[in-house]
């Protein structure tokens, strides 16, 4: 069975085996004290976010209201509701990189992508999101693609990004 949140589609079948282990997992965590936590970081890390479906059998296996995990996954940041994209873009928002230019950066990306931060492409090819710092401010304005920062980067190096990612 497939189900669509927003524009993306959690196929049940074709994640069958995950969500036998998910299962497993739970079964093995929940009668720890705060089982929550390691539950929904556990469901993050199989699935690369948290699906709607995944967070109703959360519910029922620990018996918490779906309104109440939904405050906690929601209040950490840690917790995304929307998959990640292939390409996964990260621009430093942190003093150094704003006055630097990350802002417009993230613009850019934002304007040839046609998503906003925090959003994947509905191909699942590219997600981008803004950081508050990735420790590198001497090189500033830092972007991280797929975990490699690339340091000193401009708006004219979007689109090169973009072609060599397609």
């Amino acid at each position: 069975m497939k189900t669509i949140k927003g524009n993306f589609i959690f196929d049940k079948e074709e994640n069958k085996e995950k969500i036998d282990e998910f299962k497993k997992f739970i079964e093995k965590n929940k009668d720890r004290k705060g089982p929550l936590m390691p539950i929904l970081q556990e469901g993050q890390n199989v699935f690369g976010y948290l699906p709607e479906e995944i967070l109703k059998l959360i519910s029922s296996k620990l018996n918490i209201p779906l309104a109440e995990i939904y405050g906690v996954a929601t209040f950490y940041s840690q917790f995304t509701f929307i998959p990640k994209g292939k390409t996964d873009i990260h621009i430093c928002l942190g003093t150094a990189c704003y006055v630097k230019g990350g802002a417009d950066i993230l613009e850019e990306f934002e304007k040839r992508l046609n998503i906003k931060k925090g959003e994947t492409t509905e191909d699942r090819k590219f997600s981008i999101s803004e950081t508050r710092c990735l420790g590198d401010c001497g090189k500033a304005p830092v972007v991280e693609i797929n975990g490699k920062q690339l340091a000193h980067f401009t708006k004219e190096d979007v689109k090169k990004v973009l072609e060599k990612y397609k």
